[in-house]
């Protein structure tokens, strides 16, 4: 059954004095484009999430966020006090050489180098397969989500081919008694400027075959038909998207060539109507896995 790329999936997860939380997002996206934000200590786990992505989302525009919060107070930096010492003296040093006087000295220490630093600690093991299964428990809802948006396109799928399917057997009915139309029709231009009763029937009927082989369009009815029915049974397959994308294309072009060859205004107003229903189609594809 189809599925959708558009998904939404959170978790949280307590652990210890912190909380993990996770959020995925994805969107439509001819290949896997992945974007992450971290905390800090899990840079070193980026290409284990990007690879766990690709292989359970396919594609898609994927935007996965992980925030650790913790739930006690901590410093978040701390002050290199033997560095910061040092440099003091050294100012002291360098006011009493050139004859200044030393002022602002505790602003002008904080902003030298590594006198301000922030601990970053790195997240362990078990942490990390904890952060893991609240992954897994946010991809498992965007999946969910993906398998219900998919469910609501195969409808729209088959009510906008219902009606494709509709108006190619209307155009079934009238292409009966469109070439016979067209006949008569051009006998009567004909006559309108030779005058009736004068034309050659022999040579008319010959320039007739040789006019109407290039309005048949009994093969491109029996191809859009197929195309229609094989829309259907591919949607039954996983991971359709793609080729859901050509088939479509191909519906297309028997439509347009339908178009070119009808020579028939109702013939051309039903084929109006179905490109509008593919055009839909195709909108929704694109958003197809």
């Amino acid at each position: 059954m189809i599925k959708s790329m558009t998904g939404f999936g959170k978790a949280s997860k307590e652990l210890g004095d912190k909380t993990i939380h996770v959020e995925i997002r994805s969107l439509n996206s001819k290949g896997a484009d992945i974007s992450l934000r971290l905390s800090s200590g899990l840079r070193n786990y980026e290409l284990e999430l990007r690879n766990e992505l690709s292989k359970q989302l396919e594609r898609g525009k994927i935007d996965l966020s992980i925030y650790i919060e913790s739930n006690k107070t901590e410093t978040p930096v701390e002050i290199n006090l033997e560095l910061a010492k040092a440099y003091h003296e050294q100012l002291k040093k360098l006011a009493a050489t050139i004859g200044e006087p030393l002022s602002q000295s505790m602003a002008q220490v904080l902003k030298f180098p590594d006198v301000m630093k922030s601990e970053r600690k790195e997240t362990d093991e078990n942490e990390w397969k904890e952060i893991k299964l609240c992954v897994n428990d946010a991809l498992v809802q965007l999946n969910n989500f993906r398998d219900l948006e998919g469910n609501s396109i195969l409808k729209d799928f088959e009510e906008r081919l219902g009606k494709i399917g509709a108006c190619l057997d209307e155009i079934k009915k009238l292409d009966l008694i469109r070439i016979n139309s067209i006949k008569e029709r051009i006998r009567s231009n004909i006559e309108d400027v030779i005058g009736k009763g004068k034309i050659d029937e022999n040579r008319f009927e010959q320039e007739l075959i040789y006019y109407v082989e290039k309005l048949d369009i009994n093969e491109e009815k029996v191809r859009l038909k197929t195309h229609l029915d094989y829309f259907l049974e591919t949607c039954k397959e996983t991971s359709a998207g793609r080729k859901l994308n050509f088939i479509s294309q191909e519906i297309g072009r028997e439509i347009n060539t339908i178009g070119s060859k009808a020579n028939d205004a109702p013939m051309q107003k039903l084929v109006v109507l179905m490109k509008d229903e593919l055009e839909k189609i195709k909108e929704q594809a694109n958003n197809v896995l």
